[in-house]
């Protein structure tokens, strides 16, 4: 196995709907960060009216918890997004690509649409899992 996490993609399968791998091996010894979900609120404690924003939001806690670790988006393995409505799905998509554009080793990707939040401004909810 490699030194670095590897894509897989499977040529046997459909490829993936977006800009994500449908598996990530880990090499042995990987160091792994984990972040909280982390919601759109900036550290004023408000929250963007739109999805979009709110997303940037979520991605920018992100990569700060990264950054604590000393990693960055190049190093997700993993992201697991959650939306309160299916109409959501293409803007989060859009910030999830811009927030992995340049990123060569492309990390799994799940989306789930739920019924809310511990408060009903919140739209979108981002946790990250990355690995070196």
């Amino acid at each position: 196995m490699s030194e670095t996490p590897r894509m897989l993609v499977p040529a046997t399968i459909r490829p993936p709907f977006g800009r994500y791998a449908h598996g990530v091996e880990l090499p042995p010894g990987a160091r792994v960060v984990m972040t909280s979900g982390q919601l759109g609120l900036g550290p004023d404690d408000v929250a963007p009216p739109d999805v979009a924003a709110q997303a940037r939001l979520c991605f920018a806690n992100c990569t700060a918890i990264l950054a604590e670790a000393g990693m960055a988006p190049a190093d997700a393995v993993r992201i697991v997004a959650y939306v309160t409505d299916r109409a959501h799905m293409a803007a989060y998509m859009a910030v999830r690509d811009e927030w992995l554009a340049g990123v060569s080793r492309l990390p799994v990707s799940t989306l789930v649409i739920v019924s809310g939040f511990t408060r009903p401004e919140f739209l979108v909810e981002v946790e990250v899992t990355a690995a070196r």
